[in-house]
């Protein structure tokens, strides 16, 4: 616990998570200032900048609670560090996750810098998450409210901003925080949660995209070669989607289970095919949070842990082998629906997120090796 009146930069988003966090560290005697961050300042199709709503709301619940705010732009380290990157993965057929490059970029990077700048002993966060203290080494850890845990998104942050961050929501619930916000009157109680691409909001994702990524109509085929359809660029689909391809018919739904960028072909087929399971997967850009755990993994290693895939997905069994110093393998106890270049892979010994890496490969389906599914799979 730090000690009392220690001064901490609360990250204040305009939403009712960190104006909460900042309401709670005040009650408990620290020295609090909100620190408002911009990232996008372009407006959406309706002509609203999101970020100007946000800071709105943020002065208001600033005021309300008596602690300064203060605004940064890092728009352009946004863009060159977390937005040219996204756009990258897409173009090459991936399917990246944004969040987490920004919190390790931007929120746990250039923010962070920013608030000890301020004089900030701690910065502060709203992300429902914690951490836990183990012989003067920090590990980042699991929310009570395991709806609405957040380390899957934190898995590429490091062990320096972690030992200076607090999380003050990690040891409740949301439902709680709702509670406390409109206890205190404040105009974030009722504010729905940010959803869509981190701190651009939600848009019509196909129409954003297309301002900014070079794509051509290509062909919906099944995996034995009968086009049933086109589609606007295999670059906007992503594996095991089945909202908005626009093929109907009699049957079960239609879902994306292959793809061939090069040749903008996107593969699809009818229900829960077995082409969209498989047994193991490689990932790179291997990032552990802490020194620690960081030994644990010589090259050669393999070690025992579980992992998720996706957010909100249920921990995993999962064995974890080191190709080298920037590689693992990960094979699952149980098949694995989907498991998608570009997106992240995070591990767990417990309730401990170790870390993570991104996912590279997946190993041959179970269409492909013709081999039969279990009755019990990862959904």
């Amino acid at each position: 616990m730090a000690k009392l009146k220690s001064k901490v930069i609360v990250g204040m988003s305009g939403g009712v998570d960190s104006s909460v966090a900042a309401h709670i560290l005040k009650s408990q005697g620290y020295e609090v200032e909100g620190l408002f961050m911009r990232n996008w300042d372009e407006k959406d199709e309706n002509g609203v900048c999101q970020a100007s709503l946000d800071l709105k709301d943020a002065e208001i619940v600033c005021n309300k609670l008596g602690i300064k705010l203060t605004e940064v732009n890092f728009a352009r380290e946004y863009w060159n560090n977390v937005f040219q990157e996204f756009l990258n993965d897409y173009e090459n057929g991936l399917t990246p996750n944004p969040d987490i490059l920004c919190n390790r970029e931007i929120k746990f990077k250039v923010f962070y810098e920013k608030a000890m700048e301020l004089g900030g002993e701690y910065l502060a966060t709203g992300h429902y998450c914690s951490k836990r203290v183990i012989e003067n080494t920090s590990f980042l850890t699991m929310a009570i409210d395991q709806n609405k845990d957040q380390t899957y998104f934190l898995n590429a942050i490091k062990e320096q901003p972690l030992n200076k961050t607090l999380f003050p929501l990690g040891d409740i619930t949301k439902s709680r925080v709702r509670s406390i916000a409109n206890e205190l009157g404040l105009i974030t109680a009722t504010k729905k949660d940010s959803t869509g691409i981190c701190f651009i909001g939600e848009r019509n994702f196909k129409t954003f995209l297309k301002d900014y990524i070079h794509s051509q109509k290509g062909d919906f085929r099944t995996l034995d070669g009968k086009t049933v359809g086109s589609h606007e660029g295999a670059c906007f689909y992503t594996l095991g989607q089945r909202k908005g391809l626009g093929l109907g018919g009699a049957g079960e739904p239609w879902f994306v289970v292959k793809k061939d960028q090069n040749k903008n072909i996107v593969f699809v087929e009818r229900g829960e095919h077995p082409q969209l399971y498989a047994n193991y997967l490689f990932a790179n850009e291997v990032s552990w949070i802490n020194k620690i755990t960081e030994e644990r993994f010589p090259i050669g290693s393999k070690l025992e842990l579980t992992c998720k895939i996706r957010y909100r997905q249920t921990l995993q069994n999962c064995t974890v082998e080191s190709q080298n110093s920037n590689e693992v393998r990960v094979s699952f106890e149980n098949p694995q629906r989907a498991i998608t270049p570009g997106q992240s892979i995070a591990f767990y010994d417990g309730d401990i997120c170790l870390g993570g890496a991104f996912i590279k490969s997946v190993g041959p389906s179970y269409f492909e090796t013709r081999k039969k599914l279990p009755e019990i799979v990862s959904i």
